[in-house]
């Protein structure tokens, strides 16, 4: 009997041993088994590899749940929701009209595909139909014709922005996301077009033209306490990639050396554990969006900061009330959360393979954390400085014109992660060091460094590489 009784324990446990291998290996061979994302969940994790974290447990399905719908939630915002600013840029300012063009209804010659490729909008190729797919790739679509360009809006392909449309097919207003300025495309379809990559600066994006062909400019001019050929001239000093996210609240159009007062568009990523955003530190990302929603954009929200109730500083922010804003239906505080947490969850993308060099960045890397004293400020690995990261003009050896116009006085420590995305149009707030190697110059000199010109030159493949 004991014989017997071992037989047959040792089958069935044998048996048993087969059945789980071969329940597993059917989930692995089933991409949607439950097996199979656990046992991914916990490779992923770190979980059965590091001892000190083995007794940690998994997040919860709910707490998972929660994430993913706000990641969504947040993602939606980001591209695709207007905070109801269609009010302005359609029925105020008409810029809807002058892109259908006087023969779809509008006025004017109408802005073609080509011509809204021209000044930096970008087409999502993902949200293109099959068969308008085609008919680019094919040649078949008129990218000169302003129809073509209604055809993309009604599909929601234009990054960042949405053509609202009556019955009769016409475009009757338009209004802009947060995509405008700060996604761009991979350009995998054609230049301009392709994937969208969300948090990435825009620095083809030239604003300043798109608001200048709105038919009703008077508006602004009226705000600004000025004339519509000054509000054009302004509008045109900026150039592709800058934006003046000031110049509605304190009307300084140009710096007293009379080049431009705009800046330069930052990213949207890389912003986990940064505590100011913006080049001079007005406020957290989320403060950020409020303020751009209710007051760059135009929508429709609430907005509170009594550091723009100084008339000396904010004139026009203490004319028009900016300083306390409130709309019912409020169409943006509810989704300030989502979109922080979409924000924060867009981690600085790497460089691509071969795009630096690899021994002269790790030599970089070396004088990045001693000689070159970067480090100091640019904290590794946020590459930004932890608490409050605000400097004075004399520290950063520059002028003052844009500190000045922040309630901080100061600039702040801009993080450097993935900034070999946004060489275009130079560096610092304003694009005045034209590249890289001129950064480093300045610093060189304002520090004191004495660094060889190898040495600049490893510093460069390294800032490359964050």
């Amino acid at each position: 009997m004991k014989n017997k009784f071992g037989v047959v324990t040792v089958f069935t446990i044998i048996l048993s041993l087969f059945l789980i291998v071969g329940i597993v290996t059917w989930n692995i061979g089933t991409k949607s088994s439950p097996t199979l994302a656990i046992w991914n969940k916990l490779i992923n994790s770190g979980l059965n590899q590091d001892p000190q974290r083995s007794t940690e447990p998994p997040l919860s399905t709910e707490l998972e749940m929660s994430i993913l719908e706000r990641l969504k939630e947040g993602q939606y915002t980001f591209r695709f929701d207007t905070f109801g600013d269609e009010a302005f840029w359609g029925d105020t300012l008409k810029l809807h009209q002058a892109i259908a063009g006087q023969n779809l209804g509008g006025v004017g010659p109408g802005v073609s595909p080509n011509t809204a490729l021209s000044v930096g909008l970008k087409v999502d190729s993902e949200a293109l139909p099959a068969n308008l797919r085609r008919g680019l790739e094919e040649g078949k679509v008129d990218l000169d014709d302003p129809a073509s360009t209604l055809v993309l809006l009604k599909n929601n392909a234009v990054v960042g922005v949405t053509g609202f449309f009556n019955d009769q097919d016409e475009l009757t207003s338009i209004g802009i996301q947060c995509a405008l300025c700060h996604s761009t495309v991979d350009n995998s379809f054609a230049p301009g077009i392709g994937k969208r990559l969300d948090g990435w600066a825009n620095r083809d994006l030239n604003v300043g033209a798109i608001i200048g062909l709105s038919p009703n400019l008077k508006v602004i001019a009226d705000r600004l306490g000025t004339n519509v050929d000054t509000v054009k001239k302004v509008l045109a000093s900026w150039g592709p990639g800058k934006f003046d996210a000031e110049l509605l609240e304190d009307g300084k159009g140009f710096r007293p050396d009379g080049k431009p007062a705009a800046t330069l568009l930052p990213p949207a990523f890389g912003l986990s554990g940064i505590n100011l955003s913006t080049w001079t530190g007005w406020g957290t990302v989320t403060y950020w969006n409020a303020y751009v929603a209710n007051t760059q954009m135009m929508g429709q929200g609430t907005f509170y900061d009594p550091r723009l109730l100084n008339s000396k500083k904010y004139p026009i922010a203490v004319k028009t009330g900016d300083w306390d804003i409130k709309n019912s239906p409020d169409l943006i505080t509810p989704k300030l959360a989502d979109l922080h947490a979409y924000q924060l969850a867009l981690t600085a993308p790497k460089p691509p393979e071969n795009s630096y060099d690899q021994e002269a960045a790790g030599r970089g890397e070396i004088l990045f954390n001693d000689k070159a004293k970067c480090a100091s400020c640019h904290v590794p690995p946020l590459y930004s400085e932890p608490g409050y990261a605000i400097h004075s003009p004399a520290e950063m050896g520059i002028d003052s014109f844009q500190a000045q116009r922040s309630p901080t006085n100061g600039y702040r420590t801009s993080p450097l992660r993935g900034l070999w995305t946004h060489q275009k149009g130079g560096f610092f707030h304003d694009g005045r060091f034209a590249d890289l190697p001129e950064v480093i110059n300045h610093y060189d000199k304002l520090l004191k460094l004495n660094l060889t010109a190898e040495e600049k030159t490893d510093l460069v493949e390294f800032l490359k590489s964050i």
